[in-house]
């Protein structure tokens, strides 16, 4: 019996080398699935208030209707019991921006969307409509282009034996090759600690600090300052595989910081505490690894187009169709001149599903992109709230 086991779970251990990749998580209980993702609503029953500027809602529509132009313009997206073509959801947002352009009063603006578009509101993971809302940013590293004593960090470009394959719209398969074999590829412990990839030329710049660095793995994006004052802007351009895990609840799962610690200012300040060892084996448990690239605009989201700070939200692509206006309700943290939070206020406003992201998944979740700068930073650390997300098209 004992020898039948072994057999078993070496062929189990053959298939998921095989694979290339860890066994993909099932639906949680309670979430509805894709196909049931979004259920009209009374567009009345919404005021439709805004409260940011019309420039940069015009922006950001501009940007999905880039996409919807370009890379997005043969797909197909499933809203609520329909396929929604990218010809439709350019029109919509076109619609829209006519509306939002008009030299009509707002009230009448606000009737005339309510009129004219199909409001669909997101069921949150319990299908209770309650959508778990946080923040993300663009950070600001000091680094080289040469490693020093100083900096001694790497980010790495894509290695070339990173082996890619399609599986779904949605789903991209990471795997490399080994003995004849497709196996899963590295993890974030092979190339931090192990340094698998340390001296193969793929370093694309140096920083300071590891825990910045970490930062920058989990925003995606960001700028990096020379030491002559040149700013560097890098991106997203190529992930290990793995499944993304939260080093922060890990580490309130094992008492080893108490919840005070674990909002994101705190854990960063924590986790620079700990000696250079420690602080990478308590990174390794997400093992997650982010290489980079170059860019000479403003962050990429996920469609290929520039993210508009306060606008561009990222949710799961499975969920919810990519591009698309939608119209968020909430709270927000209120700074005070140390960028501090010292309250928190309801908001509404438009915003587009621009970005998705490694942690961002299920119909209960939204990450809205925050911008540069302190003020961003303290935001989207802070932000973490329970709302309502609603996506509009055209009827």
């Amino acid at each position: 019996m004992k020898y039948a086991l072994n057999v078993f779970l070496l062929l189990l251990m053959v298939v998921v080398a095989l694979n290339g990749c860890t066994p993909k998580a099932t639906h949680k209980p309670g979430a509805p699935p894709p196909a049931r993702a979004l259920t009209e609503v009374d567009a009345e029953s919404l005021d439709f208030d805004d409260d940011l500027d019309t420039a940069s809602l015009v922006l950001a529509i501009d940007r999905s209707l880039n996409y919807y132009d370009g890379a997005g313009r043969d797909q197909m997206f499933p809203i609520a019991d329909r396929l929604v073509g990218a010809k439709q959801m350019k029109e919509s947002l076109m619609a829209f921006r006519k509306i939002l352009q008009s030299n009509t009063s707002l009230e009448q603006k606000k009737k005339q969307i309510a009129a004219e578009f199909l409001v669909l509101r997101a069921p949150g993971e319990n299908g209770d409509g309650a959508i778990l809302f946080t923040g993300y940013y663009e950070p600001l590293l000091a680094g080289s282009l040469t490693r020093t004593d100083k900096y001694q960090y790497p980010l790495y470009r894509p290695p070339p034996d990173i082996v890619t394959e399609k599986v779904s719209k949605n789903e991209t398969k990471i795997s490399r090759k080994a003995n004849g074999l497709t196996v899963p590829y590295y993890t974030r412990r092979e190339i931090d600690v192990d340094g698998v990839l340390r001296g193969k030329g793929l370093e694309l710049i140096w920083v300071s600090d590891p825990v910045e660095l970490n930062s920058l793995h989990i925003q995606g994006s960001g700028k990096i300052e020379l030491e002559d004052g040149k700013m560097l802007s890098v991106s997203y351009a190529q992930n290990n595989g793995w499944p993304f895990r939260s080093i922060t609840r890990n580490m309130l799962d094992q008492n080893k910081i108490e919840r005070s610690d674990s909002s994101y200012r705190n854990f960063k300040t924590w986790l620079k505490g700990k000696n250079e060892q420690e602080l990478f084996e308590i990174l390794s448990y997400n093992e997650r690894y982010i290489f980079f690239r170059f860019v000479d605009s403003e962050p990429v989201g996920s469609l290929g187009q520039p993210v508009t700070p306060d606008r561009s939200i990222a949710t799961d692509p499975d969920y919810f169709p990519e591009g698309a206006l939608a119209y968020i309700r909430l709270r927000k943290p209120v700074l005070d001149d140390e960028n501090n939070a010292t309250k928190r206020i309801s908001f509404s406003r438009f915003v587009l599903n621009q970005d998705k992201g490694s942690a961002i998944k299920g119909p209960g979740r939204v990450d809205l992109f925050c911008g540069f700068g302190p003020k961003a930073q303290a935001t989207a650390g802070s932000l973490k709230e329970k709302g309502e997300l609603y996506f509009l098209i055209s009827k």
